[in-house]
């Protein structure tokens, strides 16, 4: 038997973003794009106290907020590019993890860009 280098954790996740881009972000693709099994990845994510269903709902969350909060894309688009199969499903995922819907967190991170532009812009008084 052969000794096999292990991916680090941010080594899977990026082969779990890039893998979401083409539209295939499932254990055996991860595993194909690592060069080792599935039965090994598997057992190394549960090595690290994860799984690759964790791993997955991790990066979908991190990438939704980025793009609530920093683009104008519809819902749609946005659970599309995630790889749900409608809104409705990325909303309830959404709302599971984050205990908000993703309109009114979009809603949320506007407001507090906003707010932090305005107290930006706010002379100083020097007296």
């Amino acid at each position: 038997m052969r000794a096999v280098l292990l991916p680090s954790c941010r080594a899977v996740r990026a082969v779990i973003v890039a893998s979401l881009r083409h539209g295939d972000a499932t254990l055996d693709s991860t595993a194909r794009a690592l060069k080792i099994s599935t039965r090994t990845l598997q057992r190394h994510l549960g090595r690290m106290g994860t799984s690759h269903s964790e791993m997955l709902a991790d990066v979908r969350l991190d990438i939704a907020c980025s793009l609530l909060a920093h683009s104008g894309k519809r819902l749609s688009d946005i659970a599309k590019f995630l790889g749900y199969t409608n809104a409705s499903s990325f909303s309830r995922a959404f709302v599971r993890s984050m205990r908000v819907q993703p309109v009114v967190y979009r809603r949320q991170q506007l407001a507090r860009k906003h707010r932090q532009a305005r107290h930006r812009k706010r002379p100083s008084i020097d007296r």
